[in-house]
């Protein structure tokens, strides 16, 4: 029996994502009726043949995109996602791409009141797949008997010659930029979640400030939120200007 044009089409799209790994990216609608030859209609309804075996899935600005279980992480404590990525049974790594001493820029000077800072910029990985872009910014007098090998296996948390109180975290919207979506894999533009930390020791002094990028299709972060009076609004809830 002769197979229907969108069949077709979502055999070849069944095929790619299962050779796929999770959360890759595929070619956008109008790249695939140009590979395939074929309408966006006809294209569309293969795509959501394919997503209704839960082999694909889309995001509103992002696309379509290989399936995977979001990678979480719960926001209750001072620590690390790779931390609990590892507990969950995955494989988290890091691969550092810059480490330098430079002049702060305004706003992290404005935070960690230090003119120079040891910068760092790592890949997230999780079983091997960039999850995240981070950049740590810290103190030259704190970063000097650091080494790039320090940094790429052991959190800031575990290196810095100073006892921790917490940390404060933001968590925003942003967009992937060429350099950002080259790292992670997604298409520039795409939308982010960016998470702004700034880290306290004991006296309440900020000596860490860090910026965590992760693509919205496959992060979420969970609170727990303990019993308090009844709110309609998340705590910590502001509206930016």
């Amino acid at each position: 029996m002769r197979s229907i044009r969108y069949q077709q089409i979502a055999e070849a799209l069944r095929e790619r994502a299962l050779a796929a790994s999770p959360g890759s990216v595929l070619p956008s609608e109008a790249e695939l009726s140009q590979e395939f030859k074929a309408s966006r209609v006809t294209v569309r309804r293969a795509l959501e043949l394919v997503r209704d075996e839960g082999l694909i899935a889309a995001r509103q600005g992002f696309g379509w995109f290989v399936a995977i279980e979001p990678l979480r992480q719960r926001l209750e404590r001072l620590g690390t996602i790779e931390a609990q990525l590892e507990g969950s049974g995955m494989h988290a790594g890091r691969r550092i791409v810059e480490f330098e001493f430079v002049a702060a820029p305004a706003h992290v000077a404005a935070v960690l009141g230090a003119g120079r800072v040891l910068r760092v910029k790592r890949v997230n990985l999780a079983d091997g797949d960039p999850f995240a872009v981070v950049t740590v910014w810290c103190p030259a007098e704190l970063g000097q008997k650091l080494s790039m090998a320090d940094v790429e296996q052991h959190p800031f948390y575990e290196l810095v010659d100073r006892e921790l109180r917490g940390a404060t975290q933001t968590i925003g919207a942003d967009s992937a930029e060429s350099v950002e979506a080259a790292l992670l894999g997604v298409p520039v533009g795409s939308p982010l979640l960016r998470c702004r930390r700034v880290t306290t020791d004991t006296d309440g002094h900020p000596v860490l400030m860090s910026e965590h990028l992760f693509p919205a299709h496959r992060t979420e972060f969970v609170v727990d939120l303990p019993h308090d009076e009844p709110s309609s609004m998340p705590t910590g809830l502001r509206l930016v200007e």
